[in-house]
């Protein structure tokens, strides 16, 4: 069979000021640049699991909006998408279609919503991929492919397959993407990730992580990889074992981490010396009251408040950058936060800044909530799902409130003489040249 996986990407926003003004500013366009341009991990890992006598092609929706036709020498296409692409998503799939083409969906806002994504597919696949995709070929190479395929138990991650990087052209990409976790011991109210996907925290084995980035290196020399974690560093002795390997390999690395990484000074020396860039750490919100009840287990995003302006510091004393993540709009939020977060910002010299709007994703907590207190502006409004757009009314000031307070915040934090003092300032106070990763750790 020819199949044909189709990557949904790009950062958008409904907010067509706030794209004229916002998503221009440095901070916020490196970091857009950086997520459009990340290939899709899903789809190359059922790539790398289809069997040899069948062909794939990995595809950017961008190269079909600029096509003059649709490819249609396929016999079914795999379409992948979040929320705020979906109607794209929907579309492209009709028009596949009508084409001829089968087509299979899938990703978070498929598995949330399925019966929904089934009117647009003949077949939606609930959940991880990998235990599907076998059948899901079988199924579409006898012609039999129908309605929904879920994954049956909890993927083993110690037989992930290699995902088939050889199908992209490197020459796009300004990062690739490798897993060493699925899920998180978190449970936000705004995330599905986890409730979704990965319900059940898990670790990939060092091997077959280390034999992904041997792979990458194939194709990259010196390449920049981004850690798909939603939660990175959960597994503290793992990476302890992962990293001296990856200081082998001289690669530059990104993470996606909890607050919890600052308390081992070990792990951060180690995190520096393997090639560690950066990491992007949630702080959802400078003031305690925003944080109360936004993890519902045991309320640690409010708990680890206390400790964030020590944790920024000690972690980017070793060399490494923090992004801090801020989401507006949380029930404690009023007026004052968006100055709370510009000050918040400056004191503590995080060296990028990403804000948010609270955004109520389907299948999340936060959806049900807001949805049973009559709070939601623009219900099943998917496209509005950008993180840049007001879908609900906040609890503490207006919609209009927040999202004006939103727009300044951007001018003011991404102004290009505030991102060059918080560059400038990192680079004097905490950039270390550092030559071997025996001597970080003397």
């Amino acid at each position: 069979m020819r199949i044909g996986l189709i990557a949904m990407s790009g950062v958008r926003a409904c907010d067509a000021e706030l794209m004229e003004i916002g998503l221009t500013f440095p901070g916020v366009v490196e970091r857009s640049q950086v997520i459009a341009s990340l290939p899709s991990l899903g789809l190359l890992t059922l790539a790398g699991m289809t069997p040899p006598e069948h062909t794939c092609r990995y595809i950017e929706v961008h190269d079909l909006r600029n096509a003059d036709a649709l490819p249609t020498d396929f016999d079914f296409v795999a379409i992948s998408s979040l929320s705020a692409q979906i109607f794209e998503a929907y579309e492209l799939a009709d028009r596949f279609r009508a084409a001829g083409v089968p087509v299979v969906l899938g990703g978070l806002h498929v598995s949330a919503l399925p019966d929904e994504a089934l009117a647009h597919a003949d077949a939606v696949v609930v959940g991880e991929g990998e235990p599907a995709w076998p059948q899901v070929l079988h199924d579409a190479e006898h012609r039999v492919l129908h309605g929904c395929y879920r994954a049956t138990g909890q993927f083993d991650l110690a037989h992930s397959p290699m995902p088939a990087y050889e199908l992209l052209d490197m020459g796009q990409y300004n990062r690739m993407t490798v897993q060493a976790s699925r899920g998180c011991p978190l449970r936000c109210d705004y995330c599905a990730s986890s409730i979704l996907i990965a319900p059940n925290y898990r670790q990939k084995p060092v091997e077959r992580v280390l034999a992904e980035i041997d792979r990458i290196h194939e194709f990259w020399r010196r390449p920049f990889i981004e850690f798909a974690d939603d939660n990175a560093f959960v597994n503290k002795k793992y990476w302890k074992r992962l990293l001296p390997e990856l200081a082998e390999r001289r690669i530059r690395w990104f993470a996606e981490t909890d607050l919890s990484v600052y308390q081992d000074g070990e792990l951060l020396a180690m995190m520096r010396a393997s090639g560690c860039v950066q990491v992007l750490i949630g702080f959802e919100s400078p003031t305690e009251g925003g944080l109360r009840g936004l993890e519902l287990r045991h309320d640690r995003k409010r708990r680890w408040w206390p400790h964030y302006k020590e944790a920024i510091q000690r972690i980017q004393s070793h060399g490494i950058r923090v992004n801090g993540c801020f989401v507006l709009g949380l029930d404690g939020h009023g007026p004052e936060v968006f100055n709370d977060v510009y000050d918040f910002a400056v004191e503590t010299e995080l060296f990028d800044v990403q804000i948010t709007l609270q955004t109520p994703f389907p299948g999340t907590p936060l959806l049900d909530r807001l949805r049973r207190e009559d709070r939601m502006l623009y219900d099943k409004q998917w496209q509005r799902c950008t993180l840049f757009d007001v879908m609900f009314a906040p609890q503490r000031m207006s919609a209009e409130e927040l999202r004006c307070g939103f727009r300044e915040l951007v001018r003011r934090l991404y102004a290009e003489d505030t991102v060059k003092w918080r560059r400038e300032n990192f680079n004097r106070k905490y950039l270390r040249t550092v030559s071997t990763y025996e001597e970080v750790l003397e």
